[in-house]
């Protein structure tokens, strides 16, 4: 049965809106007509009429007459209800995954440049790496960054190592080529490590959970170095099977 052509119009805007929207995920500065007119290969007439749309909508709001423009109110408040959804939703998931390797498992979330921890199942024991909710770590020196990095599209990871990476420890990678290499074998594997990059003392593990509510979602586990090493893939197994027991559950 073929689609009306009413319908297949229908469909192309709502297809084209959409694409127009996750242009705008990860620029909190926002975008000009231009740069997102390039990020989804619309015309400029058509990218200006959907962002008037938009714009009345309250989905997208206009720093200035012509931009650039950023995801509106509304889309943020449907971001804050989806993250209260994912977080009902990965919850048992973080904590099955805790009790199995007897440590703390975060939960973070992509936002512009930075990781952002979301949640988090702190493990009993004397000595354990907790990080308080809502804060914020460089993506090039933790273990989760680096897998959302790894899950980026080429355009945003250029962006995103084009400037200097900052050192935190001794351990911090900040050859743009090194972490490249690095972030290549992460694709392949799925697991990205943190070998006391970003604080002393402290190594995790991390992957993502692919997008989740269209936001890139990862789940790490921080351990003290004492009882990190020689864990690593015991630790990266674990954390693994909890990826896939979450993307089946979310399929």
């Amino acid at each position: 049965m073929s689609i009306p052509a009413d319908s297949r119009s229908g469909i192309q805007v709502l297809t084209r809106t959409a694409d127009i929207l996750r242009s705008l995920q990860g620029h909190p500065g926002g975008l000009t007509q231009i740069e997102i007119g390039e990020r989804v290969d619309l015309p400029r007439s058509t990218v200006s009429r959907l962002l008037l749309a938009l714009e009345e909508l309250g989905y997208v709001t206009a720093v200035g007459p012509r931009g650039p423009y950023r995801l509106g109110p509304e889309i943020i408040a449907m971001s804050l209800s989806a993250r209260r959804s994912v977080l009902a939703e990965l919850r048992p998931f973080l904590e099955t995954l805790s009790r199995e390797v007897n440590e703390t498992v975060d939960l973070s979330l992509l936002e512009a440049d930075r990781a952002v921890f979301l949640d988090q199942v702190v493990a009993d024991h004397r000595l354990r790496a907790v990080s308080a909710v809502g804060q914020a770590f460089p993506l090039h020196a933790c273990a989760n960054g680096k897998a959302m990095l790894a899950a980026m599209d080429r355009v945003d990871l250029d962006r995103l190592l084009a400037g200097p990476l900052e050192r935190f420890t001794p351990h911090t990678i900040t050859s743009v080529r090194a972490l490249r290499t690095e972030i290549a074998t992460i694709s392949e594997t799925g697991v990205a490590y943190d070998r006391e990059e970003q604080s002393e003392g402290i190594c995790a593990v991390g992957a993502v959970l692919t997008s989740v509510h269209g936001e890139i979602v990862a789940v790490s586990i921080p351990v003290p170095t004492p009882r990190f090493e020689g864990r690593e893939d015991a630790l990266a197994s674990a954390l693994l099977s909890c990826v896939a027991s979450v993307r089946e559950r979310l399929a």
